[in-house]
């Protein structure tokens, strides 16, 4: 069966729809939120490190309840999970727009606006703790396991998509209509995808027998990650890539100082590596699988540390652009990557806490990332930090290149 003809028999799983679609309008309203979120606070204290302190908020929580949230998925109703979760993100974006009001900020002071901002951002980590993994084991349920692969792709193609799509009406709502209509427009999107998620029927809970106690099969999940080279090579990888690398939450500040382009501009900015990453993620659903993706993935980290380094030294719009558009494609090639290594290699009972300990090194790494990010500009400058951050990337490929050999020799089964 040829490449595209396996892309629509996936898409025409109606659950797997319903899913997919879910996951678009979580990741949109996200996205338009981290636009607002990020601007309001620079915009109010005018450091970089308040906006590496927002990752710092998130990677607390996600960090803490992964491994039990992986646990949690592997022997509970997943639908169930992942439904409480997205109320709990809801209740959580519904606090950030009360405590951003521009009549609260005024009433109450910008301190308070801030602390209410940081305090809701830390609750939404723990619902973000338990969806993720839970996600990532979900998917195995609505498709075939000869369709993983493709629906995994698929699958990040549509986060891309709307990681273009998001931040780009952040601007642009926010430009034009202000701050709390913006978040009106995250609590729909919300509430979009609580409803696509809702139409999804409950499916078994996965069994193999006697469960062992919590910490028995916490350790049975890392032990699983450290033994199996590939996983491990793989995610440390994209750990530091990430931790180092990734410029995202000093866009404001780009926008803001460097640029000179204002929010609508700094939604451009946030959805070029998004808009780079879904054409190629596209790309890469309807062509024959990468015959040597462990190579490739070596190749796609070290081209993006490039790209990050060319930002930081652009000072035009349109190169920046471009070269985020450039970073999100080589980043999106080493995420499918990577999934499709974690699809294909993890055992069905075992998948939320394999997923639980990538929350954990990439999810959150996300976030530790823009911590550091936040405090090298404030020690660094802004310029300067992201090109170190580009030069420790190409450095750690190197390292890994040298390294992990079962990497570069994998291939797809």
């Amino acid at each position: 069966m040829s490449s595209r003809k396996e892309t629509f028999q996936v898409l025409q799983n109606k659950e797997y729809s319903f899913f997919l679609a879910s996951r678009v309008f979580l990741t949109i309203a996200l996205q338009i939120q981290a636009v607002i979120v990020g601007w309001q606070l620079y915009k109010l204290t005018k450091d970089p490190f308040s906006l590496g302190l927002i990752g710092l908020a998130e990677a607390i929580p996600a960090i803490s309840i992964a491994l039990y949230a992986g646990h949690v998925a592997d022997i509970s109703n997943k639908r169930n999970i992942l439904l409480k979760s997205l109320a709990f993100i809801f209740a959580c974006s519904l606090g950030l727009l009360l405590v951003s009001m521009d009549d609260f900020v005024i009433g109450i002071g910008s301190t308070y606006s801030l602390r209410g901002m940081y305090f809701f951002i830390f609750l939404s980590g723990f619902a973000r703790g338990f969806f993720s993994p839970t996600a990532f084991s979900f998917l195995y349920q609505l498709v075939q396991k000869e369709q993983l692969t493709r629906a995994s792709t698929l699958n990040s193609s549509a986060w891309q998509i709307s990681s273009i799509i998001g931040p780009a009406l952040g601007g642009i709502f926010y430009g034009t209509m202000g701050i709390t209509n913006t978040f009106v427009l995250v609590l729909i999107c919300l509430l979009v995808s609580f409803l696509a998620l809702l139409s999804i029927k409950s499916k078994p809970i996965v069994s193999v027998g006697a469960i062992e106690s919590i910490s028995i099969r916490l350790k049975e999940g890392i032990k699983f990650v450290f033994d199996n080279k590939v996983i491990l090579s793989a995610i440390s990888l994209d750990l530091f890539a990430v931790l180092f690398g990734g410029a995202v939450v000093l866009l404001p500040v780009f926008a803001d100082e460097i640029l000179a382009v204002g929010p609508q501009g700094l939604g451009m900015l946030r959805a070029s590596p998004s808009l780079g990453a879904s054409i190629t993620m596209i790309w890469l659903s309807i062509r024959k699988q990468i015959q040597k993706p462990g190579i490739v993935l070596l190749y796609c980290v070290a081209a993006f540390g490039l790209c990050m380094i060319g930002f930081a030294l652009s000072t035009s719009l349109y190169v920046s652009l471009f070269l985020l558009f450039l970073s999100g494609a080589f980043d999106s090639v080493s995420v499918v990557i990577r999934g499709n290594i974690l699809q294909l290699e993890t055992p069905d009972h075992m998948r939320g806490r394999v997923s639980a300990v990538n929350t954990m090194f990439i999810g959150s790494s996300n976030e530790i990332g823009a911590f550091e990010s936040g405090l090298a500009a404030r020690l660094l400058g802004t310029i300067p930090s992201v090109v170190f951050g580009g030069c420790m990337t190409l450095g750690i490929v190197g390292f890994t290149s040298l390294k992990a050999k079962k990497l570069k020799d994998f291939r797809y089964k």
